[in-house]
């Protein structure tokens, strides 16, 4: 499981022209998976986000989580994150869990993040989106979940 996340002032992100999902403060998650990812890989990463401290407290440090913050999450799902560009000039998107697979997690994903108190708002699985955002930092990050 992959997750590039940037801290957001605010986000959104609009499908044919139509806001589905908007939040202020918080973290706006690119989530991809790959073939193998499962619940364990799913519950590793909501432990990580939510108390990963990128937040400025009271002196500007980085070292508040989502959780001391109060801040939401805007999760777009996003397959092209296990794009192999190493050989030719098209991506290779065969690591990429297929879209039973990877919806059925993406919503385990949401879920999860929803059951420990986070305001959760999504794009569309697997539709065509405009995602947009103001940085807050700019702070951006890859998280990758351990492999066995």
């Amino acid at each position: 499981m992959r997750i590039v996340l940037q801290r957001a002032k605010e986000a959104k992100v609009t499908v044919s022209g139509e806001t589905v999902g908007k939040i202020g403060p918080g973290l706006v998650c690119l989530v991809g998976f790959t073939e193998g990812d499962g619940e364990k890989e799913v519950r590793w990463m909501v432990d990580k986000l939510i108390h990963l401290r990128i937040f400025a407290d009271e002196e500007g440090k980085m070292n508040l989580s989502l959780l001391d913050t109060g801040g939401a999450i805007l999760s777009v799902s996003q397959f092209t994150l296990y794009g192999d560009c190493r050989k030719g000039r098209r991506p290779n998107f065969m690591s990429a869990a297929k879209p039973e697979l990877a919806t059925e997690l993406y919503n385990g994903f949401n879920e999860a993040l929803q059951g420990k108190g986070i305001s959760v708002e999504t794009g569309v699985f697997g539709a065509m989106m405009d995602v947009s955002l103001i940085n807050d930092g700019p702070v951006t990050l890859i998280l990758d979940s351990p492999s066995e």
